[in-house]
């Protein structure tokens, strides 16, 4: 079944990475029961936080098919994707999204994105990071301008 073939992929791709000094998450993009892109966790080995398995995918896969829209993709994940990259598969609008490990799974070895679920949930008033409102009315210029800019590329 290829459900499971891709997802022997995103793990063994976890897998490998662990061994290489990467983290413990793989991910893979395919599209028309082809692989179109495939990443690893790569956040300790460039210095950038955002380089989950999934993000690392879905930029691969988006410059490979030279369009932001992933629609008619799935994505296979070796664990539960973390709220930024569950965001990112929501605006790629890859279809089906098939995981691994869960959260649960991936607290276990101290990878918790509780606080994170829960600090969306609060107003930006009482989450941990002091966050403030400042300029609205000189940054709604920008969005003033996109709603009247007859070329925009909607995404």
């Amino acid at each position: 079944m290829n459900k499971e073939k891709f997802m022997r992929r995103a793990i063994e791709l976890s897998i490998e990475n662990v061994k290489n000094g990467g983290g413990p998450f793989g991910a893979v993009i395919v599209k028309n029961n082809e692989i179109l892109a495939e990443a690893v966790n790569s956040v300790t080995t460039t210095n950038d936080p955002t380089a989950h398995a999934e993000i690392n995918a879905i930029r691969l896969a988006s410059k490979k098919i030279n369009h932001f829209d992933l629609k008619g993709c799935d994505i296979y994940s070796s664990c539960e994707p973390c709220p930024m990259c569950l965001s990112a598969i929501y605006w790629a609008r890859i279809e089906k999204l098939y995981f691994g490990n869960t959260k649960n799974n991936a607290k276990d070895i101290g990878f918790d994105d509780a606080h994170i679920y829960n600090e969306i949930k609060l107003h930006y008033s009482k989450r941990s990071l002091i966050t403030q409102q400042v300029l609205n009315n000189e940054a709604l210029e920008a969005f003033k301008l996109w709603d009247n800019y007859s070329e925009k590329i909607k995404y």
